[in-house]
Parts: C-alpha cells; structure tokens; sequence
C-alpha cells in the first residue's frame, strides 16, 4: 500500500492543532488505497503546541513530531519537515488552514495521472486586499527579474512526488527557496488554483523582516538581473557624468566671468550617486550574505525530539 506523507510546518499554533489533524484524518478516511503519516514540525514554539501535539501523538500513530532546538525561521524548518518524510508523495500544509484540505483529493487526483508536482495558486484571498496585492506585485517583479518561469501567487502549497522529495535532497540547499526549486526542477507540474481563506484561529506569525528576508531570497536564488543592473547603470551615470563635465567645461571657458556653477548642482549629484551606490551596495551585500550562507555548511535545523519515528 503505498503511503502519503503530509508535512505541517507550525510554530505557536496550539488554536489550531486540533483541527488541522481533524481535517487530514477526514481526508485520508476516504481512502482505503492509502496509508499517511501526518508530520509535525514545530519551530520551538513557546505556547502548548507541542504538548497539545504530544498529546495526540499517544492517540494516533499516524501524527509524528519533530521538535526543534529553536526557531529556524519558517524557510528552513518547512523545507527541513519535508525532507524527513518518506511517503510516495509528500503534501505541504500549513497549520492555520489557509491553504485548504478539500484540494488534496484533486492534488492525489492528479498525482495518479503521472503529475510529479501538483501545486496551488492562490487566484484571491480572504486577507488583507492591500498586502494580497503586494504579494501578487512581488510575485511578477521577480518573475520578470528571473532566469526561469516562477510560479505567482504559490506559497509552497501542493503535492509532490517522491521523486521530487529525492531531487531536493540532492540539492542540499542550506537555505532554500522552496518555491524557486520547484520551478527549478521541472518535471509535470499542474496548477489548481483556489481561494485562500483566513486562518481558521490566532494571528499569523510573519512580520515585516521575515518577508523581507523571502522576498530577497527569491530574488537572490533566480536572478543575476540586479548585479547587471548596477553594472550598466554605474556605466550609463559614468558616461552621463564625464557629457556633464565636458559641458560645463566648454561654458566655463565661454563665460569664464559670468558662469557660475553654483553648490546646488554640486549637493544634488553627492546625494544622488550616494544613494545609488549604497542600493547597489545593499543588493551585492545580498547576494554576498547567500553566499556565505552556503560556506557556511551548518544543517538546515537542529533537532530536540522525536515522536511516533520508527
């Protein structure tokens, strides 16, 4: 019998543990084919998640726990839960249920078609409109900026083979942008869109430097596009400013006693190529801190516990 591992990153949800294990074992009692496994990895949360997950666990074999150190923050540890699973196919889903269990049937639907990724788009959501249309805007900004097609508006949410789970441990990403890889990769992909609703309890854990820090790793990880920005923009301001030189030189020469240059012209050109070189220096900062993450080596997160792994 071939088993589905579904993978459920959470950090401070104890609002919502009980129904998300409620909705997966509603999912799975519809099929007799399939075994699962319902794979918890908590982030060190300091609320009763993990004992209210603990709890369930003596209950239900089926919902195994990983509980790490501390927080990993939420690239690593997701990506780290998914590597640990061993079914025919793993499914991603977050424990505020913002991504909805009806789409798995279609999810296994289509991964018993050949599909090796079937992932989800969000087509509207319940959320704020303003921060659903910075995402939607972002999503667009980094395809254009991208050597290869992104998928808009996918958080991670989907299906994947285990084929797929393979070639990600392969990669031995240290910090991984998930949603990149599967682009990445390629393979079948098929796209259910769906409507995200709010979460079912408590408040989301994200804040203004965590999408930051997403925002630019996906920039980073798919995309040379600003380096070569500031490469050709240093050369069009060096060649803008050597015509400015050459004209005020001529009209000094012409109108040695009457041109003045003034220190207006002077302030603006010092604030201008300053900020123009300290952006440039921020993005190559950026894809210097990548770097070094990857020399680093460290492993994507450290684990304290185990529970229900044989």
């Amino acid at each position: 019998m071939k088993k589905i591992s579904v993978v459920t990153p959470c950090y401070n949800e104890e609002d919502n543990i009980y129904e998300c294990v409620k909705v997966i074992k509603e999912v799975f009692s519809n099929y007799s084919n399939y075994s699962y496994e319902h794979i918890f990895i908590d982030n060190a949360s300091t609320d009763s998640t993990v004992e209210k997950l603990k709890e369930l666990a003596k209950e239900n074999k089926n919902i195994k726990i990983i509980v790490n150190s501390r927080n990993f923050g939420w690239i690593k540890s997701p990506y780290y839960g998914l590597l640990q699973a061993n079914g025919d196919a793993v499914i991603l889903f977050v424990a505020d249920m913002q991504d909805p269990a009806s789409l798995i049937p279609d999810f296994i639907k289509k991964w018993e078609e050949g599909y090796k990724s079937i992932v989800g788009i969000k087509k509207n959501s319940e959320e704020n409109k303003f921060m659903f249309n910075v995402r939607k805007l972002y999503y667009r900004f980094v395809n254009k900026l991208s050597n290869i097609d992104l998928i808009d508006n996918f958080t991670g949410y989907g299906l994947y083979d285990k084929k797929i789970i393979e070639i990600l441990r392969e990669m031995d990403e240290p910090y991984p942008y998930f949603r990149g890889l599967i682009s990445e990769i390629g393979l079948e992909i098929f796209f259910i869109e769906y409507s995200q609703p709010l979460r079912f309890k408590g408040i989301t854990k994200s804040n203004f430097f965590t999408l930051y820090d997403v925002a630019m790793l996906g920039i980073t990880s798919h995309s040379l596009v600003p380096l070569r920005l500031a490469t050709m923009l240093g050369f069009s301001i060096s060649i803008l400013s050597l015509v400015v030189a050459f004209v005020y030189f001529i009209l000094k020469i012409i109108f040695w006693d009457t041109f003045s240059m003034g220190v207006a012209p002077i302030v603006i050109g010092l604030f201008f190529f300053s900020s123009v070189q300290l952006f440039f220096i921020g993005i190559i900062g950026e894809y210097i801190g990548s770097i070094h993450a990857y020399s680093k080596k460290r492993p994507l997160v450290i684990e304290k516990e185990r529970v229900n792994f044989e």
